[in-house]
């Protein structure tokens, strides 16, 4: 079972319409060069579903109790903490929570044993990225993750990466299909003692397997949606992905415009979109009914439901597929 947290919805909303200035420009996040400093003193959690491998996630409280101690530059730390909120809008959209809703999304994968062998993947609004590495460890060709902020990025996405490739069996493949799969030994790093053949210390081997792992295999971005999708549209020849998930992205109504235009132009001609949602967000007056209308006007998609929960607040997962066009 994964472990039982305790869900805050958002309790702050700034109210002011978001200004030019306040849109976050999109960036690449490039990989350490040593991927492994990002893991000193963490204390990672582990998420236990089915047959699905253990995943590992760093705690939230971790970045409350470290805040003053973090690099920061977006204050996000700090803001949270003041303002005792999980969400403020156009400054911190929630990334550093793991929220229940990519649980449930995690179990529907489960059950129906999807593989992700030689797909493209994007985790969009990825937090710390559990969607996209489990595609990562089941055999995705490659997987891209994007969130709202950089500093979620930097501390949470790319460490949580790093902590499920040491883990289990990562396939190295590039996305070209060249490479190896690469054992667990060679992710695992171990204590960084000579060795007794005058071979180099068995630390400074094993970085270099799961850098190239994160490099060949692995892309970070960060950014608003709005300068995120014109950031991957300059890319040649231009990217497609197989699989999009979204897990809770569809709360504030106002940033529909531009994540549909996302998936319309990152999702390949017969790809699927999974996204996880509640059905209302209180206090920001986002929800799938909402979603479903803006979706239905713009005639682009197709909505299925894949799971609706009854119990408590209700969850839902939809997939989004393109309509057939006529010839």
């Amino acid at each position: 079972r994964f472990p039982k947290k305790e869900i805050k919805l958002a309790v702050h909303v700034e109210d002011k319409p978001r200004q030019a200035e306040q849109v976050k420009e999109a960036k690449e996040h490039p990989v350490p060069i040593d991927p492994h400093f990002l893991l000193t003193d963490a204390v990672p959690e582990t998420v236990h579903i089915g047959t699905l491998p253990p995943l590992h996630f760093l705690n939230e409280t971790v970045f409350e109790q470290t805040a003053p101690e973090r690099e920061d530059k977006e204050k996000i730390l700090s803001r949270t903490l003041q303002q005792k909120s999980d969400l403020i809008s156009g400054v911190y959209e929630g990334g550093l929570k793991v929220w229940e809703c990519t649980y449930d999304l995690l179990k529907l994968i489960e059950k129906d044993t999807e593989t992700f062998g030689n797909k493209r993947i994007l985790d969009l609004g990825c937090g710390a990225g559990l969607l996209g590495i489990l595609a990562l460890k089941r055999g995705a060709r490659g997987v891209h993750f994007q969130d709202y902020n950089s500093t979620v990025i930097e501390q949470l996405t790319v460490p949580t990466v790093i902590l499920n490739c040491q883990d289990d069996d990562v396939n190295s493949e590039d996305e070209n299909g060249i490479g190896k799969v690469q054992k667990k030994s060679d992710c695992v790093t171990t204590d960084n003692k000579d060795s007794k053949d005058g071979n180099p210390p068995q630390k400074k081997r094993a970085i270099d397997p799961t850098l190239h792992t994160l490099s060949a295999k692995c892309r970070f971005f960060s950014g608003d949606w709005s300068t995120f999708l014109p950031l991957l549209l300059k890319e040649t020849p231009p990217l497609k992905y197989d699989i999009i998930f979204t897990s809770e992205t569809i709360y504030n109504a106002d940033y529909y415009p531009s994540l549909h235009d996302t998936l319309q132009e990152l999702l390949a001609p017969k790809g699927l979109v999974y996204l996880a949602t509640k059905s209302h967000y209180f206090g920001v007056g986002g929800g799938l009914h909402l979603f479903e209308t803006f979706v239905e006007k713009r005639g682009i998609f197709s909505v299925d439901h894949l799971w609706d929960g009854e119990e408590g607040l209700q969850r839902h997962i939809v997939s989004l597929k393109f309509k057939q066009t006529k010839h």
